[in-house]
Parts: structure tokens; sequence; C-alpha cells
């Protein structure tokens, strides 16, 4: 008689979980993971267009200070318009005199010399040269990285040519 009460205790005391139970662990835990996937995903996305636009930027300064230090060699501004600038450099040292002019074409702001043109950056919004003083140039660049019509990155300075009148 004892056999058959501990045969029945031990049926009926199995634990286990039911399919009820699992499918609601189930559901749980694949909310838990979508959130984590959601998260993680957004700090991806956050993280490549900081790189961008931290890129964006440091090609903008390098094309910037690329124009300011050759126009800075320049004795005169020869013509202008509000998206291009004609500079004439004289021979300095062993270099001869050339005439370099910087432009806007479409969304690429180029430099030609004797003219060969290169680009130096391209995603440029606006380009602005203005020479109110035959011996100052003040450039605004911007930049839209995001082509969303608002310019991400704007560089202004002034130039003072340093040979101006030789």
């Amino acid at each position: 008689m004892e056999k058959k009460y501990l045969k029945k205790i031990y049926i009926n005391s199995k634990k286990g979980f039911s399919l009820i139970e699992m499918m609601v662990v189930v559901v749980i835990l694949g909310l838990i993971v979508l959130g984590l996937v959601t998260f993680f995903t957004g700090g991806v996305r956050s993280w490549i267009s900081g790189q961008s636009q931290l890129e964006a930027q440091r090609n903008a300064r390098q094309a910037m200070d690329i124009m300011v230090r050759e126009i800075r060699e320049g004795e005169s501004v020869s013509s202008g318009t509000a998206t291009s600038v004609t500079v004439n450099i004289p021979a300095l040292g062993s270099s001869s005199a050339y005439s370099v002019i910087y432009k806007l074409s479409g969304n690429i702001i180029e430099r030609e010399v004797n003219l060969v043109s290169s680009p130096l950056i391209n995603n440029v919004k606006t380009l602005s040269f203005i020479s109110t003083d035959p011996s100052k140039v003040h450039i605004i660049l911007e930049v839209d990285v995001d082509a969303d019509g608002n310019p991400d990155i704007t560089l202004d300075t002034d130039i003072n040519l340093r040979n101006y009148g030789l």
C-alpha cells in the first residue's frame, strides 16, 4: 500500500512549465531583445552620423585653409563674383607668377590654375566671396552634409593680401 501512495505523490509532484508559461517567457524575452536592438541601432546610427559630420567639418576646414593660404599670397584680386574669385599670385622665390580661380561649380568648390581645374570639397551649399577693399577678401563657406537644405558647417574668414600692390 505504501507503494501506491508514493507513486501518487511522485506523479502529482512533477514540476515543469506549461506551454502558456513558456509562451509568456518567450514574449517577454522577445520584447527585451527588441528594445536592446532598437537602443543599440540608434546608437550606431548616431555614431555614424557624428563621424560623417566630423569628416565634413575636417574637409571644410582643410579647403578653407588651402584657399586662405593661397589667396593671402596674392598681390591683387583681378575679378570676382559672388561665387568665384580670381587672385593674381606674384612670382615668389623660384615659383613663377600665376592666377588662381576659386569657384563654386554645382555643389563642389574647384581650384583652377592654367585652365586645369581640381575639386577641393563637395556638398557645398554656399560659397561667397566679398571683396569691398582691393586688399581684402571675405569668404563664407557653408557645407550641407546630410542634404537637408540646412548648412551643417559654416565657416567665414577675412583675408588680407600680403603682397597687395607689389
